[in-house]
């Protein structure tokens, strides 16, 4: 199925697909369970387009690359563009909120960081970003208060509040916005909490993004 996005509410919602702009190392709980280092400088990267598929009524991941690991997000979508943006404009630009997996090849990303080489084909394949419906702006009163949860199997797996990130939404769009033009359409994924780990095929997911957003999910091999 094509991708286009929706609101929460299954209502197509005018403006293009583009690209995904990232944070990794958003939660100090991620950074300690994968063991990596910091850095003052935020860790952006960029899934294209073609990344981007529907999160209901299922998704597939690939099979014949190792470990794919759930990683939950907090997801923006853009409506306006933003170049050097500030705090302000960046949230005069933001059409509404949701949840994305930014799906992760694991031992690709593994062997790719060991070589001292990038690793988006780790992050980038074809329909490693699953996208739930979006949240208008209007409905979200406190963006920075948001909770959200994954149950894989009915076993609650990862549990974010974006109270906790290191940079909240605004800023890091502020800051993304100084490297990379962010256009309507363009989605950004603001980091995911700890609890990653592996999906396997026939796995049912729970995501909620309280008190909007309970999707229910069927992975795909």
């Amino acid at each position: 199925m094509a991708y286009q996005h929706h609101d929460f509410q299954g209502n197509a919602i005018a403006l293009p697909v583009g690209k995904v702009v990232c944070i990794g190392q958003n939660y100090l709980d991620h950074i300690q369970e994968m063991q990596s280092k910091t850095a003052p400088e935020a860790l952006f990267f960029i899934k294209p387009a073609t990344a981007l598929v529907p999160m209901t009524p299922s998704f597939s991941i690939p099979t014949t690359q190792g470990a794919v690991h759930n990683e939950t997000e907090i997801a923006v979508l853009i409506n306006a563009p933003l170049k050097n943006a500030s705090v302000a404009e960046v949230c005069t630009a933001i059409w509404g909120y949701s949840l994305a997996l930014d799906l992760t090849l694991r031992e690709v990303q593994a062997q790719l960081k060991q070589l001292g080489r990038p690793w988006e084909i780790a992050k980038g394949f074809d329909g490693a970003c699953p996208v739930a419906g979006f949240v208008p702006a209007a409905l979200v009163t406190e963006p920075q208060q948001l909770q959200f949860a994954l149950a894989v199997n009915g076993q609650l797996r990862q549990q974010g509040d974006a109270r906790l990130m290191i940079r909240g939404i605004a800023q890091m769009i502020s800051e993304m916005s100084q490297h990379f033009t962010l256009l309507p359409g363009d989605l950004v994924l603001t980091g995911t909490p700890a609890g990653v780990g592996p999906l396997q095929s026939q796995d049912t997911l729970e995501l909620t993004l309280l008190p909007w957003l309970q999707v229910q999910t069927v992975v795909n091999t």
